[in-house]
Formats: structure tokens, sequence, C-alpha cells
């Protein structure tokens, strides 16, 4: 367990809730060209809305428009219709300011350099003028590797290159973060430690949080409201235990089937 209160000072806390955000998605359609085929569709007036504040896990196999859907809440991706708005503002305007942090599926930390280092590139690339974020110590601390901080990476397991992963996208004090098959690659021994982490953060910091996942274990080890993705649509959302538990839609209740 962290000593949140020893690891983020006051002013820091009070400046990561003030910039907490909602996300909400209108009417979103986004396909792409098949050399004069009928385009491959990837959402059809799609609808969702993300409070301050909350978990989602948006869940679904391979090809039902998860990633893109974060790439498009990320600002790097335009829909070809509809509208994303995070507090009321486009994406790309939110992104400018670095309030959303995405962390994809594979770590990218830098072999020739330490944690330490790596952590500090975050804040190199993207300095936020006037905004507090944390030091590199106080990132280090917020993810439980004090003692690594001139490690390299090849001297780290999974699991706490993950961490180090965590605290680059924390950097610059993010109010969305989203979170790409968190666990993907990690032994089953470590999964639990990540995920116990960003449930902290995110009990602690109250930002939203979008994870996109197939594995039923991650998602109820985080997820406060669940989404399951067919076609582009979400056909079922509801408390995590309750989809889970007594899924409703034939589709879910075949993908819950599945995955147990």
């Amino acid at each position: 367990m962290i000593k949140w209160d020893y690891v983020i000072p006051l002013c820091c806390l009070f400046d990561l809730l003030l910039f907490c955000m909602k996300v909400t998605i209108c009417n979103l359609s986004h396909w792409y060209s098949n050399q004069g085929k009928e385009p491959l569709w990837v959402f059809r007036n799609f609808s969702l809305q993300i409070k301050t504040g909350e978990f989602a896990v948006l869940l679904g196999p391979s090809g039902c428009g998860k990633s893109t859907l974060l790439r498009i809440l990320a600002g790097l991706l335009t829909p070809c219709a509809g509208e994303v708005k995070i507090e009321d503002q486009l994406p790309q305007l939110i992104q400018e300011r670095k309030h959303i942090a995405w962390m994809a599926q594979n770590t990218a930390l830098l072999p020739w350099k330490d944690v330490a280092q790596n952590i500090a590139l975050a804040q190199q690339i993207n300095p936020q003028n006037g905004r507090i974020t944390l030091n590199i110590d106080e990132l280090l601390a917020l993810v439980g590797l004090q003692e690594y901080a001139h490690a390299f990476p090849f001297m780290l397991s999974g699991g706490m290159q993950q961490r180090v992963q965590l605290a680059k996208v924390m950097a610059n004090n993010p109010s969305v973060l989203l979170l790409d098959e968190l666990t993907t690659g990690l032994d089953v021994s470590v999964q639990a430690g990540v995920l116990d982490l960003v449930r902290e953060l995110q009990e602690q910091l109250h930002i939203a949080m979008v994870v996109v996942s197939h594995d039923l274990g991650v998602i109820r080890l985080l997820a406060g409201r669940t989404m399951v993705m067919k076609d582009g649509q979400v056909v079922e959302s509801g408390l995590t235990d309750q989809v889970l538990e007594d899924p409703h839609h034939p589709y879910t209740q075949l993908l819950v089937a599945s995955m147990t």
C-alpha cells in the first residue's frame, strides 16, 4: 500500500483534482476506405458518456473498435463524423494542454536511459507552463519505485517496466488516462500488483480512466462500469459485477461464457 499523504503534496493533489474531466461521445461514426468497395465501418452513430472520476472498461474482441476509440479520445485520430468532447472541449485542444495521457500496449522505454531519465523525458518533451506537476522523486514514489531511479529497463521485470510507464503517463498531470490492454505480456503473478497500483491511483486522484481489455480478470479487479462493444456499438453497459454475473445481451452472454 502506498502512503499517499507522503507521496503527493497537498497543492499537487488539489491541482490534480481540479482538472478532472468527463468524456462525452455523441453520434460518432468512423470508417476506412476499402479500395472503391463498401467502406470498412468501425463505428456507426456511437454515443457514450464517461463521468468525471469514473473507471470504465471497454470489453470486446480484437477488431471491435476499442483501440480506435482510444486513439480518437487521445486526439490522435479525427473521426469521420460525430463529436467527441472532453469537458466540452475537443480532444485535440485538450491534448495540446497534455490533459490526456495514453498508455499503449508496449512500454516504449528507452533502453539507454535509466528509470528517472525515462520519466523525465515525458516532462522535457511536453513542458507544462504554469501547471503543477510532480517531480521525479514524487513520481517514483507514486509507483513504488523509489529505489530504482538509476536502474536501466533491462534490469527491471515486466511489471516494474509497466510501473515506470505509468509514472511517465502521470508525469504531466493528466485529467484523463487511457489504458490499452494494460497487462499484455505480463505473467499472471505480476499482473495483480500492476492492477492494484492503477486502482489506487484512480481512487486517490479521482481522474477518469478508460481501459481497453479482453481479460475478465482485469475487468473484475478494476472497473466500476463495463461497456461491451460489438460491431462499433456498446451492446451492454452497467456495473461490472452485474454485466459479468448476469449478462443480458446475447453477445455479452457468449463473450462471458467464452472467457470463463
